[in-house]
Formats: structure tokens, sequence, C-alpha cells
């Protein structure tokens, strides 16, 4: 075997990935295994979260701020969102330490680093389909009960949200990872970053409860508001749907997994004489 540097930066030899596919299943083995490991519950926290987070939505933003859902059960909105956001920002966390969490692994043995962000994403794809059933339960509950939810033909869409969502997390993790191996201050900033986008994302209220045009123009600038809007549309009949947003969030998407690349493989040249 010939190890060679790669001779452009946004490079990315698929074939050798490919070979790499049984170490790939290994490490989305070991993210499931050891993410709830001696825990007493178990994978049970996979529905557990997304329950008590649907529960303190509608306490607070239903309950409390009194914010409109469109007219649909309040259980389901709020989860329709959540499950999509948990899955975006677990893959975004889980992205941006791979170089740092990994430092001992990739200073030993030689491997193709983006396994590693790739078994990440792979692994929180799991969590995301078992909220989703969770999600499907709670829809056949409401729809037995005459909830005003229809699905729509765009439903036949969700691979192409998820693929976008995963490539979202993936490509600001990767940037953020390459980023934190000489700044740390990015590892600290992160989860305040996060907090705050989730706020500025119709995850707890409807878009179109935002009357004011430049407010509006701003949301819709968030790569996630599209993609969590037309899931809504496409599952329960009401929300944001349309092509514009849906391709500006895709040619996001694509820039942001371009240069997270692109750093990605520039930093991990000689990342370990940083890190």
């Amino acid at each position: 075997m010939i190890i060679k540097p790669h001779e452009k930066l946004w490079h990315i030899n698929f074939a050798e990935i490919w070979q790499y596919r049984d170490l790939l299943l290994l490490f989305v083995r070991r993210n499931i295994v050891t993410q709830y490991k001696q825990t007493i519950l178990g994978p049970l926290w996979y529905l557990i979260q997304p329950a008590l987070t649907v529960i303190m939505n509608m306490v607070v933003f239903g309950g409390i701020a009194k914010m409109s859902t469109d007219g649909i059960p309040q259980p389901l909105f709020y989860m329709a969102g959540n499950i999509c956001w948990f899955y975006f920002s677990n893959c975004l966390n889980n992205a941006s330490s791979t170089l740092t969490a990994n430092q001992s692994i990739f200073g030993k043995v030689y491997f193709p680093r983006l396994v590693v962000p790739l078994s990440l994403v792979i692994s929180n794809l799991l969590r995301f389909a078992i909220q989703a059933l969770l999600y499907i339960v709670l829809f056949l509950f409401f729809l037995t009960k005459g909830a005003n939810i229809t699905m729509n033909w765009t439903v036949l869409l969700t691979p192409l949200y998820i693929v976008m969502i995963a490539g979202l997390g993936l490509g600001f993790g990767i940037l953020i990872s390459s980023l934190t191996t000489k700044y740390r201050d990015f590892s600290i900033l992160l989860s305040f970053l996060i907090s705050l986008w989730m706020y500025a994302t119709p995850i707890v209220y409807p878009i179109s409860m935002v009357d004011n045009n430049s407010m509006r123009l701003l949301i819709l600038a968030n790569p996630m508001t599209s993609v969590i809007e037309a899931f809504k549309y496409a599952t329960l009949g009401q929300g944001y749907f349309s092509w514009l947003a849906l391709g500006y969030s895709f040619c996001f998407m694509c820039l942001v997994l371009f240069f997270g690349i692109i750093f990605f493989n520039k930093v991990q040249r000689n990342y370990m004489d940083t890190v």
C-alpha cells in the first residue's frame, strides 16, 4: 500500500473510503454502544429526550407564550421540528470534535480521516429513525382523533430532507473541527451558537406568524428553515414549502461541504503538530 498526500485540497478519495467500510461500520457500532453504556435506560434515552423536550415546549411556548401552531396539535408540531433539529445538532456537535477527540488514534495509524465524521452522521441517523418512529406513533394517534393533519406527495422528498440535514451538520462540523485544532474558542462558542441557531429556526413557532418582511427574510436565510418547514408541510399539511428555498438550502449545503472538506484536508496534514 502506498500512502500519498492529497494533490488537491477539495479531493475526496471515495474508493479509499469504501475500502475502509469495515472500519466505518466499526466506528458506527462504537458510537452507538459507548454513548449510553453503563446507563440504566440505555437506548430509551433516544425517546426520552424528544419526549421531554416536546413537553417543555408545550408548557413554555404553547401554554405560557400562547404561540400558534397553525392548528396542528402541539405535540406533533413540536416533535416534527425537534427530531429534525436533534439530528442536525447531534451531527454538528459530534463532527466538530473529530480531530481533537480522536488525536490519539490519528497519531498512531493511517486511515481516511473522513471516516470518523461520516460514522457519526450514520450513527445519528439511527437515533433519528427511532425518534421518527415515535413521531409516526403520535401522528397515527392524532389522526384517529380527527386532527386536521394530512400528508401530501412531498413526503416522498423526505430522504432528500434527511440528506440535506446530514450534509449541513457534517459540513459545519468538519469546518469547525478544522478551526478548533488551532483556535479552541470555537469549541466553547459552539454550544452557545447552536442554542441561538435553534431559536432562529422555526421549530417552536410557525414561520407564518412572522409578519415583518425583513425578519422573515432573515429566518429564511437560515438553511435549516426551509428543510424543517418542508418536512412539516410534507407530514402535517401545514408549513412553508418552496422549491426556491429548498434549492437555496441545497446549494448552501454543497458550499459548506466544499469549504469544510478543503479546510479539513488542509488541517489534517499537520494538525498533530498543533493539537
